[in-house]
Formats: C-alpha cells, structure tokens, sequence
C-alpha cells in the first residue's frame, strides 16, 4: 500500500492508533493517485456496448467480457483521431489509464487509442442463432399470422411498474377502447426470458382469457438489458404462438431475435398500440361515408329507373285509345246483333217447315195421335233451343248492358242539347234591340233620321220620334236643346203630335224635354 494511504500519527508514535480520520474527498483523491499512478498505461480487450455520444463531443462506453465489465470514456480531443469508430458489440483493444470517478466512487479507463479486435462472442453466438433459425423457416413471411382487425381483446406481455404499460393502455384507450389483459413479467436479467415464455404459453393454452393479439413490450436499453429478448427458447415460444405477437421491445434502432419470429415489429410499445387497434373515429367517418355513398348510388338508381320507365311509356298506347278500340268493335258487333239474331230464327224456321212438311208426309199413313205428339215434342223442343239459342246470344253480346249504357248515353246528349238550346234562348235574348222596351225604356229617333244617342246631337225645334213597349210611338219636339239656331226668331211650338192608336201606348204620355 503506498505511504499516502497511511496518516501520521499525531503524538508522534508508529503505531497511529489515534491518527485523525480521512475525509471522504480525501480518501477519493488518495485513491485516484495510487490508481493513476499504478495504472497509467494499460491495454485492455472486451466487446462494446452502451455507446453514448454526448452533446458536448465525449463518447462514453461500457467494455465487457462474460464475467466483468468496466466503463469506459473517450474525450472529444480523441474521438476523431481513432483508428475505428466505437459501436455496440464491436470487439476491440484500447489502451489508456485508469482512474477514478470521486462523485460516484467507480473507477473507469480514459481511452486514448481504440482499435477493432474482431466481431463480440455474444453477437457471433446472436448471429449463429439468427442463421439456424432463418434455415428452419422460423422468420419466413408465409408463416406469420395476420392481425385481426378490431381486437376485443388485447394481451400484454411486460412490467407493471414502468412508463411502457401506461403508454400502451393511454394508447388503446384513446384509439381503440377495448379489453386489456397484462401478464407482469420482468423485462431485464437472467429470470426475464423465462418468464415472458410462460406468459406466451399460458395465453395460448387458456389459463387467462385468450386475447385476439399478444403485445411484447420493453422499453429502450442498452444491449444487455435487451439482450434476454434474444434468447432462442423465447424466439421458439413467439414462434409457437398460435395468436399474433406483436414485439415491441426498445426503440426503433434496436433489434432483438423475437423482432424476426414475430407476426409484427413495431418501433416503439406506442408504435404497437397503434399497430393493434384501428381509430375509432376513423372508423365511424369512413362508415358515415359509406351510407353518403349508398344513399347517392340508392337515388341514382332510383332516378336512371324512372327515366327508363318514363321512355318505355312513350311507346305504350294510350289506354284511352285501347278502350275505344275495344267500343267501337262493341258497337258494331252489337248493331249486327239483332238481324242476326233474326236471320238465325228465320233460317231455323225454314229448317223447321221443312222437317215438318217431310214429317206431314211420312205420317199420312200413322195415326193422327202419333202425329200430333211427335209434332208437339218437336214443337217443344224447337221452342226451347230456340229460347236457349235467344238467352245465350243476348249473354253473349251483353244486350241489357248495351241498353242501359245507350239510355243513359241518350240522356246525357239530351241534357247538353237541353242545356245548350237555354244558352242559345238567353243568347237570343240578350241580343234583341227591343229587350230595354219590355223593361220600360224608350228608344229616340228623329224624325225619318237616325237613332239619337246623346242629348248634346239635340238642338232647339227637332221632331224626334220615341219609340216604346210593343213598337208604339210617341213624336215630340225639342222645346230646348244643347244647340240653337244659328240666326232668325225662335222657332214656333211644333204642333201636338198625334197619338199612336196602339193599344199599348198610355194615353198621358207627355214630352221627355
């Protein structure tokens, strides 16, 4: 142990039994020296992982080999002067000094030289595995199962304490709200793959209620904490599954064994809430358009019907003209009817005297008994297929139809003519020049001149002529008028006029002006 470790003692005595206590920064920078002093240059082999480029230019690491693991930094001055850039998995040789971290009391190597040794045993090992399976057919895109469109129910494989269960659910819940069945498995170290591959088996074998997808999910980490999700008995266990797996597991960069074997991979555990539901809304708008677009298709259809229908009726005939047709065959027919109902009666009476002249003179010889009921049986029979022949002749031509629609036919024309004749009278009427007469008015005339229609044509000293009731009439002479004579005396009184010997006119009828 170097001698600055060791306080000296402060009576002066070896054996410092009462040597005053280090602090703790002390001690931290008495133990970076001694280390910085001892290790200030070594060569160290192991496999990179947890590579983390700082804002600022530093490169922080973690080297590690299958039983230890150191951290590790290179400073911004020395990035680029390496031989080979530090990435993940990568297997190579730095060499640098060790020191000390005081605030947190872990020791780490400074590097100040890198160089590639060669592909890391874990990820040799991962790439075997990714090879034996890919040959089996395990990550084959003719075996992986669709997934179902609107899930009742989704199963959740990971931990229940971390932010990725509260994502995926806040996920599901706004998108798709349907049920959600978490089995709690941890997501890190050795006990993690075993778990995750009894929650798979006991979705499918029915000891919880059996979802219609299974969601693998883990936050992002580094290749360590990922590296249970590489496991071969778990990438065998997804491919089993006979619901779909969805894997989820770290962020969009990183990439596990059962990312292969999944039915999906999805980027982020969101990523896989939105892979597994549709949107609700999404869904209602594109059913709302759905039924705008039957409903459109429905009225156009309706529409191109009636157009076609109304084009085809264009070329029925009218039933108007069918029914008329179809009377005036009626008509015809049963004009014909009663002559040949009478030419069929004739010709059977003629039928019928000559049977009975033949049968006259077959019989001359028989009983006059025997002839008289032969006679009277024909008679009788003649009689009543005459009256069948009548009755069915009459049912077939529809006589007492025709006959009531001809009465009511007849009616109906001598109404209108009745009506029309009383139009014609008043019209008659209307027009006499003589009606005003029977109501009490005159018509005034002048003397052998023409009608008089207003008083101002009348002028002092013309003789008119009034006309009245019954053609009587009546000569006057205007005492005063709209116009005077132009020059010389006024004009005499004309003489009182005689009076008409119409019966009709009254005695006292005076002058009008």
């Amino acid at each position: 142990m170097p001698n600055d470790l060791i306080p000296p003692a402060s009576d002066g005595s070896a054996s410092g039994g009462n040597a005053p206590p280090y602090s703790v920064s002390e001690l931290a920078g008495a133990l970076k020296r001694t280390i910085e002093t001892t290790y200030d240059h070594v060569r160290l082999r192991g496999e990179i992982s947890k590579v983390t480029r700082h804002s600022s230019g530093h490169v922080y690491l973690t080297l590690k080999d299958d039983r230890a693991a150191i951290d590790g930094v290179i400073w911004k001055g020395n990035v680029s002067r390496l031989k080979a850039q530090p990435e993940s998995g990568l297997e190579v040789i730095v060499t640098g000094k060790i020191t000390t971290f005081p605030a947190s009391s872990k020791y780490q190597i400074v590097i100040e030289s890198l160089e590639a040794a060669g592909i890391g045993a874990l990820l040799a090992q991962l790439e075997q595995t990714k090879k034996r399976l890919h040959g089996e057919g395990l990550f084959a895109n003719e075996r992986k199962k669709p997934l179902p469109f609107a899930p009742q129910t989704i199963g959740v494989i990971t931990s229940p304490t971390g932010a990725v269960i509260r994502d995926i659910l806040h996920r599901i819940r706004d998108r798709w709200p349907c049920r959600v069945i978490v089995w709690p498995v941890i997501v890190q170290g050795d006990g993690a793959a075993p778990q995750v591959i009894r929650a798979i088996q006991g979705f499918n074998s029915g000891e919880a209620p059996r979802p219609d997808v299974l969601i693998v999910a883990r936050g992002g980490g580094s290749v360590e904490d990922l590296w249970p999700f590489n496991d071969e008995a778990l990438a065998r266990a997804v491919a089993a599954s006979t619901i779909p797996v969805i894997s989820a597991v770290g962020h969009e960069t990183d990439t596990t064994l059962i990312d292969y074997v999944s039915d999906r991979r999805a980027p982020t555990p969101t990523g896989a809430a939105e892979i597994a539901t549709p949107v609700l809304n999404e869904l209602r708008g594109f059913l709302l358009d759905l039924e705008r677009r039957r409903l459109g298709c429905f009225e156009r259809y309706l529409t191109q019907r009636r157009e076609r229908v109304s084009l085809l009726s264009r070329a029925l005939p009218k039933p108007v003209e069918l029914l008329e047709a179809a009377q005036q065959r009626l008509d015809y027919v049963s004009h014909r009817l009663g002559g040949g109902l009478l030419k069929n009666l004739n010709a059977h009476d003629n039928v019928f005297g000559r049977i009975s002249g033949r049968l006259n003179a077959s019989l001359l010889e028989r009983p006059r008994l025997i002839k008289t009921e032969r006679l009277t049986t024909l008679s009788a029979r003649l009689e009543a297929a005459t009256t069948r022949k009548v009755s069915h002749a009459r049912q077939q031509a529809r006589l007492p139809d025709l006959e009531i629609r001809l009465q009511a036919a007849f009616r109906r024309m001598l109404e209108q003519k009745s009506e029309r004749l009383k139009r014609l009278e008043q019209l008659r009427l209307s027009l006499d020049p003589d009606r005003p007469l029977n109501l009490g008015f005159a018509r005034v005339n002048r003397k052998g001149g023409g009608l008089v229609t207003s008083p101002q044509k009348v002028e002092t000293g013309d003789v008119l002529e009034l006309t009245f009731k019954g053609n009587a009439t009546l000569e006057v002479t205007a005492t005063e008028g709209a116009t005077s004579p132009k020059s010389g005396p006024p004009p005499k009184p004309a003489p009182k006029p005689a009076v008409s010997k119409s019966p009709d006119k009254a005695p006292d009828q005076g002058t009008l002006f």
